[in-house]
């Protein structure tokens, strides 16, 4: 068995990476418009073109650019949709972690014009990327899935006047994606990653009953998601990966959502046409590997064992074992092995410092290395 020339690869990771202090105290004062945003670019660049060395250093394939120029993983990339606006209202968010429990608050969006893509979103930060990488690593672009404008705020948030029709909406969100994926295509990229936490939240009986409670369809909510997903994809072109990334939340060190995956197991496995599934499984509650028997074959499952939420290093022969068991389900050609998660999806970061980062993604690939080749 080998290590495999296409994305996702046998050693991979989700995409955002804790960002430096010095990037982190740029920030802020640009925020205090103390910098200008061309002198905040630099920082970046430079924080980036040293994370990307890092990522090729531990042994890794492909490589991100950590995220470092967004605060959040997905509303970054959601409020530049033409048609997407902020509210002044807020959207609270209640998340869990082993010492208690504390609440994310963003500002809620509202969909308010016609959904399009105005830009190429992130258009400019991977063209750095993939002027940044060596020949020999693959640049991955990571972005929000179409289900996230959606399940934030669900039918509530779409403007009645704007669209009568919940159907043309979906038909716009599909369209302004699908755009989206042609133009990174355009650019060079050929490894984008769908980040989706809505497909792992509906496995939670609670996150279910919050959406039928606001009006929405929680039983189908997913059949939907994966409808809409599979539009905007559906006519990539040959030659660019897509995967999928599924957690159930990631917000300094705590979750939001708990549950297997067999809610949306078998719809989601069988019918998502991406190429490969980041699935989040560093604790119990992420289930057991049973659903992972409706992968069908051609299909790329990354197991996602090494947490980013505790600095603790995981075990080789542990992370083996985790194998094993997956494989029971699903053949082991088929299996990947990442972090469950990203390690900064906002721009705080989990609670873990930057060697033990470091240290989990070199654990990844020293330990797909022995596994399959």
């Amino acid at each position: 068995m080998t290590l495999r020339d296409t994305p996702p690869f046998r050693a991979d990771h989700v995409g955002s990476l804790l960002r430096p202090p010095n990037l982190l105290k740029a920030r802020a004062q640009r925020a205090a418009d103390e910098i200008t945003a061309d002198e905040l670019r630099v920082i970046e660049d430079e924080a980036i073109r040293d994370v990307v060395r890092m990522q090729r250093d531990v042994g890794l394939r492909s490589a991100t650019d950590g995220e470092f120029r967004r605060t959040s993983w997905h509303m970054d990339f959601i409020y530049q949709l033409g048609g997407v606006h902020r509210t002044d209202e807020k959207i609270q968010v209640h998340f869990r972690n082993a010492d208690g429990e504390l609440d994310f608050e963003s500002a809620a969006l509202v969909i308010d014009e016609p959904v399009r893509l105005t830009e190429t979103i992130f258009g400019d930060a991977f063209s750095f990327l993939a002027q940044t990488v060596e020949p020999d690593v693959t640049a991955k672009l990571t972005i929000p899935s179409p289900s996230m404008v959606h399940y934030r705020g669900g039918r509530a948030a779409i403007d009645p006047a704007v669209y009568p029709d919940e159907e043309q909406f979906w038909a716009d969100l599909s369209a302004a994606y699908a755009e989206q994926v042609r133009r990174v295509a355009a650019l060079g990229c050929r490894y984008l990653q769908l980040d989706d936490t809505s497909l792992a939240y509906l496995n939670d009986p609670d996150q279910r009953k919050l959406l039928t409670e606001r009006g929405d369809d929680a039983e189908h909510q997913h059949l939907r998601y994966i409808k809409q997903i599979n539009a905007a994809i559906a006519d990539r072109p040959a030659g660019l990966n897509v995967t999928t990334h599924m957690c159930r939340g990631n917000f300094r060190s705590s979750w939001a959502a708990e549950g297997g995956y067999d809610f949306v197991a078998e719809a989601l496995f069988s019918e998502l046409a991406v190429d490969g599934f980041f699935l989040e499984y560093d604790d119990e509650r992420s289930g057991g590997f049973a659903p992972l028997r409706f992968v069908p074959p051609g299909k790329q499952v990354v197991l996602g064992l090494v947490t980013t939420k505790r600095g603790e290093l995981e075990s080789k022969d542990a992370l083996k074992r985790r194998i094993d068991e997956a494989a029971k389900y699903v053949p082991l050609e088929q299996l990947c092995l990442s972090p469950q998660c990203g390690f900064s999806s906002t721009v705080e970061g989990n609670v873990l410092s930057y060697e033990q980062e470091v240290a989990k993604l070199r654990l990844i690939a020293e330990t797909a290395a022995e596994v399959w080749g």
